[in-house]
């Protein structure tokens, strides 16, 4: 994955001479109309009070930054962000036509049309109040012993979608999370997998950190349970006394739980249980009747990512008492389902997401209802989506810039001196066999025995979760399907899968600022084929060079190869170990190693990848446009342009904390500052900030 922040706001809403008639645009008359203008890169954006070879991304960024301060109900703002929201704005103008037609519908247009006119009902939903979650809260109250926790756990897990969280993709599902998975060992086949989880705030270490911010935020938290408990009907003596219990609880789970640095080596992961050995981790749990109630096949193996954890369970399930896990579920439930109650829910889950992330207002309704849709109804949606805003023009364009990047890859493995031939070979076979994915799904998801109603949205929520679970589960003990799409196609992301060897670019992203018919092939290379190339060094990060060219965890490297790369791994993670003053916290480099070694990749394949396409243009490099730029300038500006976001303090606290991805700040001046192609773009000279004494470089 590339973008991050856009990523945490969806969360929070939920819990290239390429190319002009390439893109179609919405019809006119329509609520598109009012869509953001989509920006276009523009050179004389620059600040020019700021010398590039101190501070390029405020160079390239200062004037963006000024004329575009953060909107009150944004994390954070910047090049991708209305990009974002002329997709949702797209996807808004199918929802309200969808929801309109009554007649003549087809079935996704049903669903998706029903869907959004339930959500957007606020009036029904405010006057059902907590009423929709009554038969699960009664439930949870009707506990007589801890043996049926499985069987309430199994309820909550197929109800309501749970996020990941945290850098390491952890679930944030109560207890924990269980799903397919792709085996280690032989990645063509799904089993079953079981992760730690269970904590409501971000990452464990806002349990484990004792700092000032640390503990307010925890009070915080506190104060934000005891009140959504309260609202549910709790008194409010019991609810503080629950809130308290429940922190104590989640703080004891965070402390078993693996974290996120070692999380990031899979072989860390790779620990293979029998059912049988998987009960004895946690007798006092009933597995068995867990698993028939979420419907999970047998499964020739049970990958459990983190055994501690579970073995940590057993004295926790014996110690604490029933009335605690009852909390605890109670909370849980109201969590996850707050945003689809009524007003005084979801503004009270609000509250303590400003305390979080720093954002001031909420989301207007129609995005959040967009994002619900998207989220529960995808392909459906997503194939309306790329009718209106995504032409095979522009796939097949797309497709171009790919393999150029790969090409450019190709090219930087022969040529580097520290593999040996045979590491060569291998690296070159694993590159053949990646998959580029493009656009959409070439199949499309059946809906068909999804039932969608205009009546409520809880319902229809609950009826997705538990139409999506029957589907995860049904994948175990099957072939995997490396066709299928795990982002939907209006998303303003992308993303590598080292276990099915894809790299995926969804229609979303395939738009200005990233992937710009109008523009040269310096600013086409530097946007959307530096993201490209981001995602193709993801297969050979520290992390995905682990994995082979079938996606197995296997270790296809002499150990002198190893022993090199990981001297220049190390010299990354050490380059970006750094204090970021606006946050007040140090970023970890072993953290985001492998998000910044694809960051320094794929600027550099996207400029091996321009010089020969400009030289194909009989253009170099040096070439200077109309815009008295040349081609290496306008690249540079091009890429740092792509990484013009401004960050809320609170949200920068909390991705540091928890997110493998750098700031954007860090993401240009430090890829920069690695490039001595940029040093002589920009005439900079040694001792300059943007000038890095010791290079750092993987690909």
């Amino acid at each position: 994955m590339i973008f991050r922040l856009l990523a945490l706001t969806s969360a929070l809403l939920l819990s290239s001479s390429i190319f002009t008639s390439a893109q179609t645009t919405p019809s006119p008359n329509t609520a598109a109309e009012s869509a953001p203008t989509l920006q276009h890169f523009d050179p004389k954006m620059v600040d020019t009070a700021i010398d590039p070879c101190v501070d390029f991304h405020q160079y390239a960024c200062g004037k963006s930054f000024a004329e575009n301060p953060i909107p009150a109900n944004e994390v954070a703002w910047g090049s991708a962000s209305k990009l974002a929201i002329w997709n949702d704005t797209v996807l808004h103008q199918t929802l309200d036509d969808a929801a309109a037609r009554k007649q003549g519908r087809g079935a996704n247009e049903q669903k998706i049309g029903d869907y959004y006119e339930a959500c957007m009902d606020e009036q029904k939903i405010d006057a059902a109040g907590i009423k929709p979650l009554e038969p699960l809260l009664n439930r949870i109250a009707a506990i007589k012993e801890k043996s049926e926790l499985a069987e309430v756990l199994a309820q909550l897990h197929t109800a309501f979608p749970a996020a990941w969280s945290g850098s390491d993709n952890q679930t944030n599902a109560a207890l924990f999370g269980f799903g397919p998975t792709p085996d280690y060992n032989d990645a063509r086949q799904v089993v079953a997998g079981v992760d730690q989880g269970g904590i409501g705030l971000p990452g464990r270490d806002f349990y484990l950190n004792n700092d000032e911010k640390s503990q307010g935020i925890r009070a915080q938290y506190v104060a934000h349970i005891s009140k959504t408990l309260a609202m549910s009907g709790e008194p409010e003596a019991q609810a503080q006394q629950d809130a308290a219990n429940i922190l104590a609880l989640e703080t004891a789970l965070a402390k078993l739980q693996m974290d996120n640095i070692s999380r990031r080596d899979p072989k860390n992961l790779n620990n293979r249980y029998t059912l049988a050995q998987l009960k004895a981790l946690t007798p006092s749990f009933d597995w068995d009747t867990y698993l028939k109630a979420v419907a999970a096949p047998a499964s020739p193996v049970y990958l459990v990512t983190t055994p501690a954890f579970f073995k940590g369970l057993e004295p926790l399930i014996q110690q604490q008492p029933l009335e605690i896990w009852q909390a605890y579920l109670r909370w849980h439930l109201l969590s996850k389902a707050s945003g689809y109650l009524s007003a005084n829910f979801v503004n009270e889950q609000f509250a303590f997401i400003k305390g979080l992330y720093g954002v001031q207002e909420i989301q207007p309704r129609w995005r959040r209802c967009v994002a619900f849709t998207d989220r529960d109804l995808g392909e459906a949606l997503g194939q309306a989506y790329v009718a209106r805003a995504f032409s095979p023009e522009a796939k097949a364009r797309a497709k171009k810039l790919v393999n150029d990047i790969e090409a450019a890859l190709g090219r930087d493995i022969t040529a580097v001196d520290w593999m040996q031939p045979s590491t060569k070979t291998a690296a070159h076979a694993k590159l053949a066999a990646v998959v580029d994915k493009i656009g959409y799904p070439d199949v499309w998801r059946d809906y068909s025995a999804l039932e969608i109603t205009p009546d409520s949205l809880l319902t229809n929520v609950e009826r997705a979760t538990a139409f999506e679970s029957h589907r995860q589960m049904s994948k175990i003990g099957k072939p995997l399907d490396r066709a299928e799409w795990i982002m939907t196609p209006p998303t303003v992301d992308a993303y590598e899968d080292p276990q099915t060897n894809t790299i995926n670019f969804p229609a979303g992203i395939l738009h200005p600022p990233f992937f710009d018919a109008s523009m040269p092939d310096s600013v086409n290379y530097g946007s959307e084929g530096a993201i490209m190339g981001h995602e193709t060094i993801h297969g050979f990060d520290d992390q995905g060079r682990k994995f082979d060219l079938n996606g197995n965890l296997h270790d296809w490297w002499s150990a002198a190869d190893a022993k090199a790369y990981d001297q220049r791994g190390d010299c990354i993670a050490e380059e970006y170990t750094q204090m970021v003053p606006e946050a007040g916290v140090k970023q970890n480099g072993r953290l985001t190693q492998g998000e910044d070694t694809a960051d320094n990749g794929g600027a550099n394949l996207a400029l091996m990848a321009l010089r020969q396409s400009l030289a194909s243009q009989g253009q170099t490099l040096d070439t200077k446009g109309q815009d008295g730029l040349t081609n290496l300038q306008r690249f540079f500006l091009a890429y740092a342009s792509s990484w013009c976001e401004q960050v809320r303090p609170e949200a920068m606290r909390t991705a540091i904390l928890t997110n493998p991805h750098s700031m954007p700040k860090y993401r240009v001046n430090n890829v920069v500052a690695n490039m001595p192609e940029f040093t002589k773009a920009f005439s900079c000279k040694a001792g300059q900030p943007m000038v890095h004494a010791k290079r750092c470089r993987v690909w």
